[in-house]
C-alpha cells in the first residue's frame, strides 16, 4: 500500500465494484502428507525436505482455571525453506494480472491511485514474475525499475513515480518494503535462473537496507524504519515510527542467501515482538503506523489510528513465512470474522468500523487466515482474480494464492 513518507501524504486506494468473471481454475496441488509442522519461532532450525502439513481440526480445550474456551489447536504453518522461482502454477491467472497491471515497458500501474507506480508495486511484479517463471516480464519490470526508480545516490529506490508530473520522481525518499521486495525478487531470480547479475544487485540492495534503515541494539531489538528520512527519533518527537506491514517476513527467510551478515532473524523477531506489544483498543489490532519508543508502543502522531490498508498485509506475511504462534494471529482472526462480506477498516480506539474493503481481493487474506487457523479450504470464488478490481486488492489476492500454493496446498482441497 502507498505509505506516508517524508514529504508524501497518505493516499487511499480507490475501491471499485467487482463483476462476475468466467473462472480460471487453479491447478490442484498433490495431496499433502499428514505430518504436523509446529509453529516456528525466529532462529529455530528449519525442517528440511518435509512434506507440506495437513492437520486434522480438533476442538478447543477449556481453561481449567476459569472455564473459558482456549483455542489450543495447532496452526497449519509450514516454515520450510522453499524457493519462490516457478512456484506459481496458475499461468492463466498470472497472464490476467500482468495484462491488467504491467505496461509493455515494465511499469506496474497502481490503477486505484491515479495510475502512479511505486517501488512496492515493482517489487511485487518482479516476485510474481519469477514465481510464474516468466523471465521476459521479470526483466522488463526490473529494467524499468532500475531506469526510473534507482535514481538516488545509493543502492535504494525512490518510492514513487507519477506519470503526470515532471519530474516524475518528486520525492527522493525510499520505502523499505519496496527495497526489500525488489532485493528478495532478485535473490529468487538468481537462484531460479542462475544469473549472477541478479545476485550482485540483490546483495547491494539488501546490504544497503541493513546499513541505512535498520536500527540495531534498541530495547526492542533490530527495528526496521519505513524509510531513511522522516521516521527516526531525530526526525520525530514520537520516533522511531514503524509500520509492521513493512516487515516482509518471507523475504527475511531468503535474503541471507545474498547478505548473510545482516541480522535478518533479529529483524523478524523484533516484528513478532512488536506485534504483541502493539495491540490497541478493544480489538487488539495494530495501527498502520506505530510509535515504537523505549517507553512503549502507541499509534503514531499525525496518522489515522486505524488498522487499515497497510496493516492488512501483516497476517499475509506471517502465514507466508510460516512464522508465529496462534496468539500472533488471534486479533486478525477475530477481525476477519467480525462481519460477513466486506472486511472493515477499524478505528482502534473505539473499535468502530470506519469503512469497508469492498473488493474481493482483500477477502482472500481472511480466507488464508481461515485455512491456516481453522483448516478451511479457500472458497471457490477466491481461487481466481475478479475482473475490474484495482491493483492493490488484485495483488494481495495473487500473493495469497502464491503463498497457499507454496506452503498450504490443502487450502485448495475440494
Amino acid at each position: 500500500m502507498i505509505r506516508h513518507l517524508a514529504t508524501a501524504c497518505c493516499l487511499l486506494f480507490g475501491l471499485a465494484s467487482a463483476a462476475a468473471q468466467a473462472p480460471l481454475v487453479l491447478p490442484m496441488a498433490a495431496p499433502a502428507s499428514a505430518q504436523l509442522l509446529q509453529p516456528r519461532s525466529v532462529g529455530e532450525a528449519k525442517p528440511a525436505n518435509l512434506p507440506a502439513p495437513l492437520i486434522a481440526p480438533s476442538a478447543p480445550s477449556s481453561n481449567a482455571s476459569n472455564g473459558t474456551a482456549v483455542d489450543t489447536r495447532p496452526l497449519l504453518l509450514d516454515s520450510r525453506d522453499i524457493a519462490l522461482g516457478g512456484a506459481f502454477r496458475a499461468t492463466p491467472i498470472w497472464q490476467t494480472w500482468k495484462g491488467r497491471f504491467v505496461t509493455d515497458h515494465g511499469r506496474v500501474v497502481d490503477t486505484g491511485n491515479s495510475m502512479i507506480s511505486h517501488s512496492e508495486g515493482q517489487g511485487y511484479g518482479m516476485l510474481l514474475a519469477v514465481a510464474a517463471g516468466d523471465r521476459v516480464v521479470f526483466d522488463r519490470i526490473w529494467s524499468w525499475t532500475r531506469a526510473n526508480l534507482m535514481v538516488r545516490d545509493d543502492e535504494l529506490f525512490a518510492w514513487r513515480w507519477e506519470p503526470n508530473q515532471r519530474p516524475a520522481v518528486s520525492d527522493m525518499n525510499n520505502a523499505s518494503d519496496g527495497d526489500l521486495l525488489i532485493a528478495w525478487a532478485l535473490t529468487e531470480a538468481a537462484e531460479y535462473w542462475g544469473d549472477v547479475s541478479y545476485r550482485v544487485m540483490a546483495r547491494r540492495i539488501a546490504v544497503e537496507v541493513g546499513r541505512k534503515v535498520v536500527l540495531y541494539k534498541t530495547k526492542r531489538g533490530s527495528l526496521l524504519l519505513p524509510a531513511i528520512a522522516g521516521f527516526s527519533a531525530q526526525d520525530r518527537t514520537d520516533g522511531p515510527v514503524v509500520n509492521l506491514s513493512y516487515w516482509v517476513f518471507p523475504a527475511f527467510e531468503r535474503l541471507p542467501i545474498v547478505a548473510p551478515e545482516i541480522d535478518w532473524s533479529g529483524i523478524s523477531q523484533s516484528g513478532l515482538d512488536l506485534l504483541k506489544a502493539s495491540r490497541f483498543g478493544s480489538t487488539a489490532l495494530p495501527t498502520d503506523w506505530i510509535s515504537a519508543t523505549d517507553a512503549g508502543s502507541r499509534p503514531a502522531d499525525g496518522f489515522a489510528a486505524r488498522f487499515g490498508y497497510n496493516a492488512i498485509r501483516i497476517p499475509l506475511y506471517l502465514a507466508w513465512a510460516g512464522l508465529g504462534e496462534r496468539d500472533h494471529y488471534t486479533p486478525f482472526i477475530n477481525w476477519s470474522r467480525a462481519r460477513r462480506g466486506a472486511l472493515p477498516v477499524v478505528e482502534v480506539a473505539s473499535g468502530r468500523n470506519a469503512e469497508t474493503y469492498s473488493e474481493a481481493g482483500y477477502s482472500s487474506i481472511a480466507a488464508l487466515l481461515s485455512c491456516v487457523t481453522d483448516q478451511a479450504a479457500l472458497p471457490g470464488d477466491l481461487r481466481n482474480l475478479h475482473p475490474g478490481e484495482n491493483y492493490y486488492p488484485s495483488t494481495l489476492h495473487m500473493l495469497v494464492l502464491l503463498a497457499a500454493q507454496m506452503r498450504y496446498p490443502s487450502c485448495f482441497r475440494g
